[in-house]
């Protein structure tokens, strides 16, 4: 066998098993979702009834479909301080910082604990009557608070317990880009008098540009998918206020048997990502490059 041709041979076995993954579990899920989407099914009977755009026109006829997208911009507007803070973390930690290691793993942990589990721990937190936050409020003279229960700071309330958990992860990924930057570049800019903001502005940020995408890409797509907090937390309530899309499609799957319907909301949530992370890349990074 050829030199060339152990070459191709190579490259091919290596790229095979991660195409065969992706094609199984991404590319199939998403063509047959699609598929889904034009028909009337329950989900456990044999028979797919063809029905076209019905399940299409039964969506956007609703408003009430797209009206729950409003509460996850709390969790959009979350994630970006999430960012801004996660940043800021790990620019102090890539320094030297006596234990410094003692606090990267202390706000990674949140993290990788079960979400269900920091809700409930939450749950505890922000309860009207029994929890610690308003037993602290109550200690320095303030009315109890419904966090929970009040439409205009549940999904701020839940916002915020996302940017807890999540932020570890953040900073973990802009940690490492941080410490992937050649030092050299920042001996050469102290040499040449640059201070500490203009080094974070022309030559920091510069460098990550590629990490803040991934991170901003994250942020829309986890704002747009959120599910289990407000699932475990307040089921949607009070009257529908932290009701999110998601929470809404596995709904009409799973309660309503509908799969058809829900599978075509399932595309336009896809449709909807594509199209903002799209425009974020345009504004936030510019076109190409």
């Amino acid at each position: 066998m050829s030199y060339n041709l152990q070459k191709k041979s190579l490259i091919i076995s290596f790229m095979l098993i991660p195409l065969v993954l992706l094609l199984t579990f991404t590319y199939y899920p998403a063509a047959r979702l699609i598929y889904l989407s034009f028909t009337s099914w329950d989900g456990y009977s044999p028979v797919k009834q063809w029905v076209g755009w019905d399940n299409y026109r039964t969506i956007f006829a609703n408003n009430e479909t797209f009206s729950v997208l409003l509460h996850n911009m709390a969790y959009f507007a979350g994630g970006i301080v999430q960012n801004v803070v996660a940043f800021m973390f790990a620019v102090l930690l890539n320094g030297k910082l006596k234990g410094r290691n003692v606090f990267r793993t202390t706000l990674f942990l949140p993290y990788i604990m079960n979400g269900v589990a920091v809700a409930f721990m939450f749950g505890y937190v922000f309860d009207t009557n029994n929890g610690s936050l308003n037993f602290l409020l109550e200690r320095i003279g303030v009315e109890p608070v419904s966090w929970l229960g009040t439409p205009v700071l549940v999904n701020f309330v839940l916002a915020f317990i996302s940017a807890w958990k999540f932020m570890g992860f953040n900073m973990v990924v802009y940690l490492g880009a941080l410490q992937s930057l050649p030092e050299d570049v920042f001996e050469a800019a102290r040499i040449d008098g640059a201070k500490g903001r203009q080094v974070l502005r022309y030559i920091t940020l510069p460098g990550l540009r590629r990490i803040i995408e991934l991170n901003l890409f994250l942020t829309v797509t986890g704002a747009l998918e959120v599910f289990d907090l407000p699932f475990v937390l307040t089921q949607g309530g009070p009257l529908n206020a932290s009701a999110t899309y998601v929470q809404k499609v596995v709904e009409t799957a799973f309660h309503y048997s509908n799969f058809g319907l829900a599978s075509a909301m399932s595309v336009i949530l896809m449709l909807i990502v594509v199209v903002v992370v799209s425009v974020q890349r345009m504004l936030v990074l510019g076109k190409g490059d």
